[in-house]
């Protein structure tokens, strides 16, 4: 009876006690909601470029024009973030008016910022944004060369004089903008390049008719024209954010990849990238990988050993192409076909494992011979890939399925105008055909 009367004194006592010193602060944050502050709309003193990260590199990407209001976030030390395609830019704070913006956005009648992105332009010189779809109006701001910024919609404006206009509408700034789509390109897809095996035209013996065995010679080649003309070499981590609209990619944007884990990819190919400050996916057949390097050969097909593949790790994202599904059958039909799915699930994971010793993150595959089906897809998927490449030719466009991309192949004999024409914009997509593979 005097423990009851005890604890009821002290539950007394507790009520009234000031609610500012009864509360306690919870011990976890998993329950916590940030606060959503909105934007401000603000403008720039004067014309004023603005950086963003383009592939993982910061670079100059517009310039906004003074006067026209922008809506920008809380700052972020000295710069204040703003949505700039599909993530965000900066603007130093110290460009920034405290003064209300002389021109405010146009109202967004039709509901045109709420639109999902359908496409990307491609600006191949510094295009002007427009603060509603006509010539006469001012320019907001100015795009710089070299973007690939999303699309929300497409219009055909008629001028006074009865002419007729094709506008882009694009979100800046949590603004609408028009883009005369005379003054850009339309994005006709990123290539991801297939290579396998590269041998000096000189030590050539055994491999002289096969597609994938590509020259030194060629190769050089075929990558000094991309440094010279400005092309990144993307992740494929960049072509994940690319598809699900997360990142923002150069309208120069290639995609290098090399199949198998071949001892003369990293005897040949690998200085060259390095020299030329290009990076690449290798796609190791994870049960292939030898313990000691092997004695050089150009006469067989020979595989890298773990230090080489330590070693080329500055140039190259290790991934995998399966661990023991890099065969065929007695009908030359890549074996993956006649197994279960949850066979092929427990080689993706197998051979993700054994790769995490060299790149923890396991999230692209490609198929062997590139062969897939339903049932491979949905094996990869359920082993916690992102994306997988086949070898059916043509570039990655949005809304294609992740787990089906297509690649291309450049093949030695190729001139270098039809390998520029092949990576570059152009409306016809060239592609080789009747590819011989090694063996």
């Amino acid at each position: 009876m005097r423990n009851q009367l005890w604890m009821l004194v002290v539950a007394f006592i507790f009520l009234l006690i000031p609610k500012s010193y009864a509360q306690v602060l919870p011990h976890s944050t998993k329950d916590w909601q940030l606060a959503d502050i909105p934007p401000t709309l603000m403008q720039v003193k004067q014309d004023e470029a603005i950086f963003a990260p383009i592939a993982g590199e910061m670079k100059a990407v517009a310039e906004l024009y003074a006067e026209h209001g922008f809506y920008l976030y809380s700052p972020a030390g000295d710069y204040r973030p703003m949505q700039f395609g599909n993530d965000y830019a900066y603007v130093n704070v110290d460009a920034i008016s405290t003064q209300k913006p002389r021109l405010a956005p146009v109202d967004d009648r039709l509901n045109d910022l709420n639109n999902p992105i359908y496409d990307y332009l491609l600006t191949t010189q510094n295009t002007p944004v427009y603060r509603s779809a006509k010539e006469s109006n001012q320019p907001i701001a100015m795009l710089f060369s070299n973007l690939r910024y999303p699309v929300l919609d497409r219009m055909i404006k008629t001028e006074k004089g009865g002419q007729k206009i094709a506008w882009l509408i694009i979100r800046l700034g949590d603004r609408l903008g028009y883009i005369k789509l005379a003054d850009v390109e339309m994005d006709k897809g990123i290539p991801i390049l297939t290579y396998h095996h590269l041998l000096r035209n000189s030590e050539n013996k055994k491999f002289q008719h096969t597609s994938t065995t590509t020259s030194v010679e060629a190769f050089q080649t075929q990558m000094n024209y991309l440094k010279q003309a400005g092309y990144q070499t993307l992740a494929l981590e960049d072509i994940e954010g690319y598809l699900n609209k997360s990142v923002n990619l150069p309208a120069k944007s290639v995609v290098l990849t090399f199949d198998d884990g071949l001892k003369s990819v990293y005897r040949y190919a690998y200085p060259i990238l390095k020299n030329n400050q290009q990076q690449a996916t290798l796609f190791v057949i994870s049960s292939r990988v030898k313990t000691i390097p092997q004695k050089w050969s150009p006469d067989g097909l020979q595989f890298m050993s773990k230090q080489e593949i330590k070693t080329s790790q500055d140039v190259f994202n290790i991934q995998s192409h399966t661990h023991f599904l890099h065969k065929l059958d007695y009908r030359n039909s890549p074996i993956l076909f006649s197994r279960k799915e949850h066979t092929i699930f427990l080689d993706f994971q197998r051979s993700m494992r054994v790769l995490q010793k060299f790149e923890p993150n396991q999230r692209y595959l490609a198929y062997p011979f590139g062969g897939f089906n339903q049932t491979a897809m949905i094996a990869a998927k359920q082993a916690g890939l992102g994306l997988a490449v086949t070898t059916i030719q043509g570039k990655v466009h949005l809304g294609d399925n992740p787990f089906a991309l297509k690649r291309l192949y450049a093949l030695k004999t190729d001139p270098i105008e039809k390998f520029a024409q092949m990576v570059g914009n152009s409306g016809d997509e060239i592609i080789n055909q009747n590819i011989v593979v090694d063996r």
